[in-house]
């Protein structure tokens, strides 16, 4: 389970575990959100992340915190993304101006840099930060938590990985 602020960086990072890994990966950006921006209903979307989660082997990148408990009694791995809000920015502002399209984002969904979500990005350490918390806090005792606070700790992180035969 990979989860964080927007523009940390977490679907990037997924992927880089997909490909390293070959484990499903799922971006639920890509599975919550309908064209146009239309979110479904609170209980069929927790239905959707209970059927995702049931899966024997995924990795979910996103955050949503309504059903953030459903993952992390899944998960068997918890990657956090604990960034400043201005590295995340940052990484808004660059991922709009360098890239357009997210590959990670539903069909009809176009990228969007707009008041709301730069407020959440700023935000998030003190208002969804504490709820990620609590839930990693209530993982099962089994469950490894990574915390990665830097872009260092990031590439160091893949570059560790990438050191070790898939499957060791």
């Amino acid at each position: 389970m990979v989860v964080g602020s927007g523009g940390a960086g977490k679907s990037t990072f997924a992927r880089a575990l997909h490909d390293f890994t070959g484990l499903p990966l799922i971006h639920l950006d890509r599975e919550h959100w309908q064209p146009g921006w239309v979110e479904p209903p609170r209980d069929e979307w927790r239905r959707t992340v209970e059927g995702l989660a049931r899966r024997d082997r995924w990795i979910i990148d996103g955050n949503y915190g309504g059903t953030l408990e459903i993952r992390v009694a899944r998960a068997d791995t918890i990657v956090f993304f604990d960034f400043p809000r201005w590295l995340c920015l940052w990484g808004v502002v660059k991922r709009r101006v360098m890239r357009g399209a997210r590959p990670d984002m539903a069909e009809g969904c176009p990228e969007r840099l707009d008041l709301a979500f730069l407020r959440w990005v700023w935000g998030y350490r003190r208002s969804a930060r504490p709820r990620v918390l609590k839930a990693i806090g209530n993982a099962p005792a089994a469950t490894t938590i990574i915390t990665l606070r830097s872009r260092r700790d990031v590439r160091s992180r893949l570059k560790d990985l990438r050191s070790v035969e898939p499957g060791a």
